[in-house]
């Protein structure tokens, strides 16, 4: 089969590669129709994941239709955290914490191929009229979703009459801002330092749009910041940007370099919360949200083919893609 894989820092190869063999009991073969390119994935990409140990195939935002057992020729969203199912933590649908967790694309081959093998449980029904490559953004957005869902159990008042700022422009921030505006907030400001990004953020009204390296709002103005960065520089921000007594989400992992202003939040009884992935509930109400419309038209999806995966993976390295996603069809 073919597929993209990542051989070294700053190198993906399209490439043949052996054909999963038969799935293993539970397990199924997909054929992939889409996979989206993730963060996590430039991560890799960059030599700084340890996780991802090269050559190895990336990618876990996918789509495709299964080749075996009763729900072949089903087309399916993957879920694509692998948890045990038996922890405690599974068991009270937060798996997403679970200690055995596995993603595929981390040590697990991923989908940016022809096919990927994944349990049968990780399948979720696709509805058969919805785009696939609006579908590939199912995982992105239930982050997203999670986000969100996790601040408001501590937010104050209703994230509806909060002000709120996302930062970064990519697919997380987007979709962040997107489920915000679903729920009513109407106050939403959006940072990114590329300008490409801050172009389409403009034209798709996804909030007040700035650039952290030449302005900021005002300190201590938002009840409610969602960082999809995760950089000393972000954290050093939202430390910077939030009330007394907001709420900080801490969505991305690009850098452990320091920023985070404890003794600020301490003093201004900010809450601050990690947020990583999401539930298979997130996941399910991402789909309803996409399919449903309530994240708008999506169109600022930029589709490639998978062959051209290498220009896709050094486009978002140099900044020169416009696009908050980049999914590639093999």
């Amino acid at each position: 089969m073919k597929a993209l894989v990542y051989t070294g820092t700053e190198e993906v190869i399209y490439r043949d590669e052996p054909k999963p063999s038969d799935p293993a009991d539970g397990d199924v073969l997909l054929d992939i129709d889409a996979c989206g390119l993730c963060g996590s994935d430039m991560h890799a990409y960059h030599g700084l994941d340890a996780r991802r140990v090269p050559p190895l195939i990336l990618g876990h935002e996918a789509v495709g239709v299964v080749q075996n057992g009763p729900r072949s020729g089903e087309r399916v969203i993957v879920n694509p955290l692998i948890s045990c199912g038996k922890c405690m933590d599974c068991i009270a649908g937060r798996s997403n914490l679970c200690a055995d967790r596995e993603l595929i694309g981390m040590r697990l081959a991923g989908a940016f191929a022809e096919h990927v093998v994944v349990p049968e449980s990780n399948l979720l029904p696709m509805p058969e009229d919805m785009d696939i490559v609006k579908a590939s953004l199912t995982e992105p957005a239930a982050v997203s979703l999670h986000s969100v869902a996790i601040a408001e159990r501590v937010l104050h008042r209703p994230v509806s009459e909060c002000r709120a700022l996302v930062i970064g422009a990519g697919a997380i921030g987007v979709l962040a801002a997107l489920v915000l505006q679903s729920k009513g907030c109407k106050d939403v400001y959006m940072g990114d330092t590329n300008a490409l990004r801050r172009q389409t953020a403009e034209q798709n009204g996804f909030g007040h749009i700035y650039d952290p390296l030449t302005a900021e709002p005002a300190a201590g103005s938002f009840d409610l910041i969602i960082d999809a960065v995760g950089a000393g520089r972000s954290r050093e921000a939202a430390s910077r940007l939030v009330r007394p007594g907001g709420v900080i989400c801490h969505a991305g992992l690009q850098d452990e370099n320091p920023g985070l202003d404890t003794r600020r939040l301490t003093l201004q009884e900010v809450t601050f919360i990690g947020n990583y992935c999401y539930t298979v509930v997130d996941l399910m109400a991402s789909i309803d949200a996409i399919h449903g419309g309530k994240l708008g038209k999506l169109d600022w999806i930029e589709q490639r083919p998978l062959a051209d995966g290498a220009s896709a993976f050094a486009d978002v390295h140099t900044g020169n893609s416009q696009a908050p996603k980049i999914v590639l069809l093999p």
